[in-house]
């Protein structure tokens, strides 16, 4: 469950530095569309959350 866990965080975090870096390219073009850069964010957040969210489990079972 652990490992599960573990490649779980690691993807979650790969994705949000992805939607980052996208969302980073769109903001340096000239021509970004703010919707396409709303969207962006959204899915930021949501990695981001979802990727403390397993840290925090991560954690906790290490613990006990």
């Amino acid at each position: 469950m652990n490992t599960f866990l573990t490649v779980l965080l690691i993807l979650a975090m790969l994705g949000t530095l992805g939607v980052m870096l996208a969302g980073m390219i769109g903001m340096g073009r000239s021509e970004g569309d703010p919707m396409r850069s709303n969207r962006l964010m959204r899915w930021r957040v949501i990695l981001q959350a979802t990727a403390l969210v397993l840290a925090v489990l991560l954690i906790s079972m290490l613990k006990s």
